[in-house]
């Protein structure tokens, strides 16, 4: 997939023209057909999707009392080997169960840089300053933006990646504080999508823009997560350091 993604003998495609008036999707506002198109435009990118839990109000449709993830994870256990890029199954998903939220899964075709939204703004616009190719990029709720990238697979050096359960390795915390390098076994979230809070997932960079190499967004992500790490500290220890009033 290349620049002309969308593209047919010189003419945008109806999912082109949509993309672009619409820049921040909310799922709410998106009819059917628009989404069907959107789920397509990744699995035609070589992304495969499943379909994932929604809200229902400030709850999620499993139904699981305490779900730590409303809204956020595969409905089936067998999400990874349900994935899928076919169209046909997408569009079936897609038609009957017209609530749902989608994931894809990482690690075969793709991973996802999964960073602070504060720092995710502040990389993307360096990288764009530099010149830098950058592949799809969503924003994920309120607080993360994804960076979507080719995989890494399986490196023959397992200490060259990490999970997305944790931040980082312990040893390397100072290193990538707060990002997540969603690779082989895990997932995220796909635009369109609704979160519990009336919040949403959505395209910043869609998804007919080719998937670069993760290593060449690693260190401006890196270093962007880093000084929103210093300023978090810094605000911590600020409001730590007020002097309250004692009481009479």
């Amino acid at each position: 997939m290349g620049a002309d993604f969308g593209r047919s003998r010189g003419t945008e495609s109806k999912f082109s023209q949509w993309f672009r008036r619409r820049p921040k999707p909310q799922h709410s506002d998106v009819d059917d057909t628009a989404r069907e198109a959107l789920l397509l435009a990744v699995a035609e990118a070589g992304m495969p999707i499943a379909p994932a839990a929604h809200p229902v109000g400030y709850r999620c449709s499993c139904e699981r009392i305490g779900c730590p993830t409303p809204a956020r994870h595969p409905i089936s256990f067998a999400w990874q080997t349900q994935s899928t890029t076919d169209s046909a199954q997408i569009e079936r998903w897609a038609r009957s169960q017209p609530q749902a939220n989608f994931i894809t899964a990482t690690g075969m075709i793709h991973d996802v840089l999964d960073v602070p939204l504060t720092a995710g703004n502040q990389a993307l616009e360096r990288l764009l300053a530099a010149d830098i190719d950058v592949g799809p990029v969503a924003i994920s709720g309120d607080d993360r933006m994804l960076f979507f990238t080719a995989t890494r697979g399986t490196p023959e050096d397992e200490d060259e990646w990490w999970p997305c359960e944790l931040d980082c390795h312990p040893e390397t915390m100072d290193e990538h504080p707060g990002m997540r390098w969603h690779c082989r076994g895990s997932y995220v979230l796909l635009p369109p999508a609704m979160l519990p809070g009336e919040v949403d997932v959505h395209w910043v960079r869609g998804p007919e823009n080719p998937l670069p190499d993760p290593l060449t967004l690693l260190e401006t992500l890196t270093d962007a997560c880093a000084q929103y790490a210093d300023t978090a500290d810094q605000s911590d220890l600020d409001h730590d350091s007020v002097a309250w009033p004692l009481s009479r």
